[in-house]
Protein backbone atom coordinates (compact mmCIF):
# COMPACT_ATOMS: atom_id res chain seq x y z
CA UNK A 1 0.00 0.00 0.00
CA UNK A 2 1.16 3.45 -0.71
CA UNK A 3 1.32 6.65 1.04
CA UNK A 4 -1.83 7.51 -0.12
CA UNK A 5 -4.22 4.13 0.63
CA UNK A 6 -2.71 3.78 4.01
CA UNK A 7 -3.99 6.08 6.04
CA UNK A 8 -5.33 5.99 9.58
CA UNK A 9 -8.64 5.07 10.50
CA UNK A 10 -11.10 7.57 10.68
CA UNK A 11 -13.63 5.37 12.68
CA UNK A 12 -12.26 6.46 16.44
CA UNK A 13 -13.33 10.25 15.20
CA UNK A 14 -17.04 9.49 13.35
CA UNK A 15 -20.15 8.44 14.61
CA UNK A 16 -21.08 4.61 14.56
CA UNK A 17 -23.85 5.29 12.05
CA UNK A 18 -21.27 7.35 9.79
CA UNK A 19 -18.81 4.47 9.85
CA UNK A 20 -21.68 2.39 9.40
CA UNK A 21 -22.03 4.27 6.14
CA UNK A 22 -18.48 4.61 4.99
CA UNK A 23 -18.26 0.81 5.50
CA UNK A 24 -21.21 0.18 3.59
CA UNK A 25 -20.10 2.46 0.63
CA UNK A 26 -16.35 1.44 0.61
CA UNK A 27 -17.92 -2.39 0.41
CA UNK A 28 -19.68 -1.14 -2.92
CA UNK A 29 -16.87 0.62 -4.87
CA UNK A 30 -15.29 -2.87 -4.08
CA UNK A 31 -18.07 -4.80 -5.28
CA UNK A 32 -18.41 -2.33 -8.08
CA UNK A 33 -14.39 -3.06 -8.84
CA UNK A 34 -15.54 -7.42 -8.70
CA UNK A 35 -18.19 -6.67 -11.16
CA UNK A 36 -16.10 -4.18 -13.74
CA UNK A 37 -18.46 -1.91 -13.32
CA UNK A 38 -15.43 0.90 -13.00
CA UNK A 39 -13.56 3.54 -15.55
CA UNK A 40 -10.72 3.41 -13.69
CA UNK A 41 -10.62 6.73 -11.82
CA UNK A 42 -13.54 8.39 -12.76
CA UNK A 43 -17.37 7.56 -11.81
CA UNK A 44 -18.68 7.79 -8.53
CA UNK A 45 -20.82 6.18 -5.70
CA UNK A 46 -22.30 8.21 -2.88
CA UNK A 47 -24.01 7.68 0.34
CA UNK A 48 -25.61 9.95 2.73
CA UNK A 49 -24.01 10.36 6.29
CA UNK A 50 -27.34 9.64 8.81
CA UNK A 51 -27.92 13.12 10.44
CA UNK A 52 -30.00 16.10 9.86
CA UNK A 53 -27.06 18.19 8.29
CA UNK A 54 -27.71 16.14 4.65
CA UNK A 55 -23.95 15.82 4.49
CA UNK A 56 -22.66 12.37 2.06
CA UNK A 57 -19.58 10.53 1.55
CA UNK A 58 -17.76 10.36 -1.72
CA UNK A 59 -14.72 8.72 -3.59
CA UNK A 60 -11.60 11.16 -3.64
CA UNK A 61 -10.17 11.63 -6.61
CA UNK A 62 -7.43 9.65 -7.83
CA UNK A 63 -8.14 6.35 -6.23
CA UNK A 64 -9.58 2.95 -8.10
CA UNK A 65 -12.60 1.62 -7.10
CA UNK A 66 -10.46 -1.72 -5.22
CA UNK A 67 -8.45 0.48 -3.42
CA UNK A 68 -11.23 2.45 -1.33
CA UNK A 69 -11.52 2.09 2.14
CA UNK A 70 -13.91 3.41 4.35
CA UNK A 71 -11.25 6.08 6.17
CA UNK A 72 -10.38 7.24 2.51
CA UNK A 73 -14.11 8.51 1.31
CA UNK A 74 -14.27 12.23 1.06
CA UNK A 75 -17.22 13.46 3.50
CA UNK A 76 -18.74 16.70 1.72
CA UNK A 77 -21.88 18.97 2.18
CA UNK A 78 -24.16 19.81 -0.65
CA UNK A 79 -22.83 22.94 -1.58
CA UNK A 80 -19.17 21.39 -2.03
CA UNK A 81 -17.31 22.11 0.96
CA UNK A 82 -15.37 19.36 1.98
CA UNK A 83 -15.86 18.27 5.66
CA UNK A 84 -13.40 15.53 6.16
CA UNK A 85 -10.91 14.31 2.94
CA UNK A 86 -8.53 11.68 4.66
CA UNK A 87 -6.63 11.34 1.24
CA UNK A 88 -6.61 15.22 0.11
CA UNK A 89 -6.61 13.85 -3.00
CA UNK A 90 -9.95 16.15 -3.41
CA UNK A 91 -12.95 15.04 -5.33
CA UNK A 92 -14.20 14.82 -8.81
CA UNK A 93 -16.21 18.11 -9.88
CA UNK A 94 -18.56 16.20 -11.87
CA UNK A 95 -19.50 13.65 -9.19
CA UNK A 96 -20.05 16.66 -7.24
CA UNK A 97 -22.84 17.89 -10.23
CA UNK A 98 -23.90 15.32 -10.06
CA UNK A 99 -24.98 13.28 -6.73
CA UNK A 100 -25.38 16.72 -5.01
CA UNK A 101 -28.19 17.14 -7.19
CA UNK A 102 -30.01 14.81 -6.02
CA UNK A 103 -29.17 14.04 -2.97
CA UNK A 104 -30.48 18.13 -2.15
CA UNK A 105 -33.58 17.34 -4.31
CA UNK A 106 -34.65 13.76 -3.17
CA UNK A 107 -34.77 13.72 0.79
CA UNK A 108 -35.86 9.92 0.42
CA UNK A 109 -32.63 9.28 -1.66
CA UNK A 110 -29.55 8.43 0.27
CA UNK A 111 -27.48 6.16 -1.98
CA UNK A 112 -26.66 7.45 -6.08
CA UNK A 113 -24.06 4.93 -8.08
CA UNK A 114 -22.86 6.28 -11.53
CA UNK A 115 -20.77 4.31 -13.97
CA UNK A 116 -19.07 4.72 -17.48
CA UNK A 117 -19.41 0.66 -18.33
CA UNK A 118 -19.26 -0.60 -22.10
CA UNK A 119 -22.87 -2.05 -21.77
CA UNK A 120 -23.94 1.04 -20.15
CA UNK A 121 -22.66 3.33 -22.37
CA UNK A 122 -23.63 1.34 -25.24
CA UNK A 123 -27.44 1.45 -24.30
CA UNK A 124 -27.23 5.08 -23.72
CA UNK A 125 -25.81 5.32 -27.21
CA UNK A 126 -29.14 4.33 -28.76
CA UNK A 127 -31.89 6.08 -30.07
CA UNK A 128 -34.31 3.32 -28.63
CA UNK A 129 -32.82 3.18 -25.17
CA UNK A 130 -33.25 -0.05 -23.48
CA UNK A 131 -35.63 -2.41 -24.76
CA UNK A 132 -37.75 -4.55 -22.74
CA UNK A 133 -36.57 -7.44 -23.85
CA UNK A 134 -34.79 -9.18 -20.33
CA UNK A 135 -36.73 -9.59 -17.48
CA UNK A 136 -33.97 -7.48 -16.13
CA UNK A 137 -35.00 -4.83 -18.58
CA UNK A 138 -38.35 -5.27 -17.22
CA UNK A 139 -37.25 -4.29 -13.70
CA UNK A 140 -37.37 -0.76 -15.59
CA UNK A 141 -40.71 -0.86 -17.45
CA UNK A 142 -41.94 2.93 -16.94
CA UNK A 143 -39.79 2.89 -14.44
CA UNK A 144 -36.95 4.57 -15.91
CA UNK A 145 -35.43 8.62 -17.20
CA UNK A 146 -33.26 9.28 -19.52
CA UNK A 147 -30.88 12.44 -19.48
CA UNK A 148 -29.73 14.24 -22.83
CA UNK A 149 -26.05 14.55 -23.28
CA UNK A 150 -25.08 18.16 -22.03
CA UNK A 151 -20.98 17.15 -22.45
CA UNK A 152 -18.91 16.77 -19.23
CA UNK A 153 -21.51 17.49 -16.11
CA UNK A 154 -19.65 20.31 -14.52
CA UNK A 155 -22.14 23.27 -14.90
CA UNK A 156 -24.37 23.57 -11.83
CA UNK A 157 -27.18 24.83 -14.19
CA UNK A 158 -27.38 21.43 -15.55
CA UNK A 159 -28.58 19.84 -11.72
CA UNK A 160 -32.35 21.04 -12.85
CA UNK A 161 -32.15 19.19 -16.09
CA UNK A 162 -30.97 15.67 -14.39
CA UNK A 163 -33.50 15.83 -11.41
CA UNK A 164 -36.28 16.83 -13.61
CA UNK A 165 -35.32 13.67 -16.10
CA UNK A 166 -34.85 11.43 -13.24
CA UNK A 167 -38.38 12.27 -11.88
CA UNK A 168 -39.48 10.17 -9.29
CA UNK A 169 -37.07 6.86 -10.85
CA UNK A 170 -34.64 5.18 -9.15
CA UNK A 171 -32.50 4.72 -12.31
CA UNK A 172 -31.67 7.27 -15.10
CA UNK A 173 -29.85 6.47 -18.28
CA UNK A 174 -27.60 9.49 -19.32
CA UNK A 175 -27.70 9.55 -22.86
CA UNK A 176 -24.13 9.33 -24.55
CA UNK A 177 -22.56 8.83 -21.10
CA UNK A 178 -23.80 5.96 -18.63
CA UNK A 179 -25.78 4.66 -16.14
CA UNK A 180 -27.22 6.27 -12.62
CA UNK A 181 -29.39 4.35 -10.34
CA UNK A 182 -29.93 5.08 -6.53
CA UNK A 183 -32.02 3.95 -3.80
CA UNK A 184 -33.46 4.72 -0.02
CA UNK A 185 -30.36 2.79 1.23
CA UNK A 186 -27.38 1.22 -0.89
CA UNK A 187 -28.69 -2.08 -0.64
CA UNK A 188 -31.81 -0.75 -2.66
CA UNK A 189 -29.31 1.54 -5.15
CA UNK A 190 -27.08 -1.57 -5.60
CA UNK A 191 -29.78 -3.87 -6.42
CA UNK A 192 -31.37 -1.61 -9.02
CA UNK A 193 -27.73 -0.65 -10.64
CA UNK A 194 -27.07 -4.29 -10.57
CA UNK A 195 -30.43 -5.09 -12.44
CA UNK A 196 -29.58 -2.13 -14.87
CA UNK A 197 -26.53 -3.00 -16.12
CA UNK A 198 -27.51 -6.79 -16.30
CA UNK A 199 -30.26 -5.43 -18.29
CA UNK A 200 -27.83 -3.62 -21.01
CA UNK A 201 -25.34 -6.17 -21.43
CA UNK A 202 -28.44 -8.54 -22.50
CA UNK A 203 -29.69 -5.99 -24.86
CA UNK A 204 -26.35 -5.99 -26.45
CA UNK A 205 -25.57 -9.97 -26.61
CA UNK A 206 -29.28 -9.80 -27.82
CA UNK A 207 -28.87 -7.10 -30.70
CA UNK A 208 -25.09 -8.97 -31.42
CA UNK A 209 -26.83 -11.88 -33.05
CA UNK A 210 -28.71 -10.22 -35.74
CA UNK A 211 -32.31 -11.91 -35.29
CA UNK A 212 -34.93 -9.96 -34.73
CA UNK A 213 -35.54 -9.30 -31.22
CA UNK A 214 -39.03 -10.65 -29.61
CA UNK A 215 -40.52 -7.86 -27.30
CA UNK A 216 -42.91 -9.51 -24.91
CA UNK A 217 -46.22 -7.56 -24.75
CA UNK A 218 -46.49 -4.25 -22.39
CA UNK A 219 -48.66 -5.82 -19.88
CA UNK A 220 -46.31 -8.79 -19.22
CA UNK A 221 -43.53 -5.89 -18.90
CA UNK A 222 -45.85 -4.38 -16.06
CA UNK A 223 -46.69 -7.38 -14.39
CA UNK A 224 -42.68 -8.12 -14.03
CA UNK A 225 -41.64 -4.95 -13.10
CA UNK A 226 -44.57 -4.72 -10.21
CA UNK A 227 -42.66 -8.32 -9.20
CA UNK A 228 -39.74 -6.21 -9.10
CA UNK A 229 -41.32 -3.76 -6.57
CA UNK A 230 -43.34 -6.12 -4.63
CA UNK A 231 -39.39 -8.20 -4.24
CA UNK A 232 -37.66 -4.56 -2.80
CA UNK A 233 -40.92 -4.17 -0.65
CA UNK A 234 -40.32 -7.67 0.77
CA UNK A 235 -36.79 -6.37 1.27
CA UNK A 236 -34.90 -8.83 -1.36
CA UNK A 237 -32.29 -6.15 -2.03
CA UNK A 238 -30.81 -6.95 1.62
CA UNK A 239 -30.49 -10.67 0.56
CA UNK A 240 -29.13 -9.47 -2.93
CA UNK A 241 -26.72 -7.35 -1.07
CA UNK A 242 -25.15 -9.68 1.77
CA UNK A 243 -25.11 -12.36 -0.38
CA UNK A 244 -22.31 -9.95 -2.39
CA UNK A 245 -20.93 -9.04 1.02
CA UNK A 246 -20.32 -12.28 2.17
CA UNK A 247 -17.89 -12.95 -0.71
CA UNK A 248 -16.46 -9.91 -0.76
CA UNK A 249 -15.25 -10.39 2.98
CA UNK A 250 -14.28 -14.09 2.27
CA UNK A 251 -12.03 -12.67 -0.24
CA UNK A 252 -10.29 -9.84 0.53
CA UNK A 253 -11.99 -7.57 3.60
CA UNK A 254 -9.78 -5.01 3.59
CA UNK A 255 -12.47 -2.31 2.61
CA UNK A 256 -13.38 -2.13 6.20
CA UNK A 257 -9.67 -0.33 7.52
Amino acid sequence: MNAITRIASVKPRVSAAEWEARVKLAASYRLAARLRWTDHIYTHFSLRVPGPDRHFLINPYGLTFDEITASSLIKLDLDGNILDDPTGLGYNRAGYVIHSAIHRAREHTHAVLHTHTAAGIGVSAQQGGLLMISQHAMRFYRRLGYHDYEGIALDLDEQQRLVADLGEHDALILRNHGLLACGRDIEEAFYNLYYLERACVAQLAAQSGGAALHVPPEAVAEKAARGFDQAIADGRQKSHWDAYLRQLERDDPSFVL
